[in-house]
C-alpha cells in the first residue's frame, strides 16, 4: 500500500508519519518511510539544490527538478518496495507539484498532470491525508520556540518557504480544491487538533480503505 503525506510545512505530517510507521509494524506489517524530494543519492542533491540553494530558480525548472527527484525515487526505491509486498509511506508525492507549481506558482494545470504522470510512472497513492493548516498558523509553529519574526522572509526559511505568504495561501487553496475533486483518495484533516486525534483518524481511515480493497479483491 501506498500512503502519502500533504500539506504545507508545520502541518505536522513528520510526526503522524513516524506515529502511522509504528503502528503498522506493530500489526506486523513491513514498512518503508521517505520523503520528497529524497530517498535516492541523486535526489538528495536535487533536494538540496532546490531547498538549500540561495539561487533563483524559475517555475518551470522548479517543477522539472521536483519531477526528477521523483522519478528517480519511484523506480529506484518506491515501486520495488510496493512490489515486494511492503507499505511506503511517503511524505509529499505528486499533489505537491499540483499544489505548490500549479496553484502556488501558477503553472499550467495539465501540464503539471502529464509531468506527474511521466514522473511517477501511473503510480498513485492508495490513500494521501492531507493535514490542513492556515500559513499563518505554520509560522506560529515553525517560530515557537524561537524569538524571530513571523515572516516568510526570515533567513530561518528554506527557498521553498520563503515564497511569501500569498504564495502559500494559494497552495493551501490548491490543496482544498485537489481535495475536494478526489474525496475518495484524499482524507482531510485540521492540523489543528492534537497529534492522537489525527492519528486517530488516520488509523480509522486507513482501516476503512483496507476493508474497503479487500472486499474489492474477492
Amino acid at each position: 500500500m501506498l500512503i502519502t503525506f500533504e500539506g504545507i510545512d508545520g502541518a505536522g505530517k513528520s510526526t503522524q508519519v513516524t506515529m502511522l510507521k509504528k503502528r503498522l509494524q506493530e500489526s506486523g506489517r513491513e514498512v518503508l518511510t521517505l520523503r520528497e524530494p529524497g530517498g535516492t543519492a541523486v535526489a538528495e542533491q536535487i533536494r538540496e539544490l532546490l531547498l538549500e540553494s540561495k539561487h533563483e530558480i524559475t517555475p518551470v525548472g522548479e517543477l522539472l527538478l521536483f519531477a526528477a527527484s521523483r522519478a528517480e525515487l519511484v523506480q529506484k526505491v518506491i515501486r520495488p518496495a510496493l512490489d515486494k509486498g511492503s507499505d511506503v509511506i511517503l511524505d509529499r508525492f505528486f499533489d505537491s507539484t499540483t499544489a505548490y507549481q500549479g496553484y502556488g506558482r501558477g503553472l499550467n494545470l495539465e501540464l503539471l498532470a502529464e509531468v506527474n504522470r511521466i514522473a511517477t510512472f501511473g503510480l498513485c497513492p492508495d490513500i494521501t491525508f492531507y493535514l490542513d493548516i492556515t500559513p499563518e498558523d505554520s509560522l506560529m509553529r515553525k517560530f515557537s520556540e524561537k524569538s524571530l519574526p513571523l515572516a516568510f522572509d526570515s533567513e530561518e526559511l528554506d527557498r521553498m518557504e520563503s515564497s511569501g505568504l500569498e504564495f502559500y495561501r494559494r497552495v493551501r487553496e490548491g490543496y482544498h480544491l485537489i481535495g475536494s475533486g478526489q474525496p475518495d483518495r484524499i482524507v482531510m484533516i485540521d492540523a489543528m487538533k492534537t497529534p492522537a486525534e489525527i492519528h486517530q483518524l488516520i488509523v480509522r481511515s486507513l482501516e476503512n480503505t483496507i476493508c474497503d480493497s479487500g472486499k474489492n479483491s474477492s
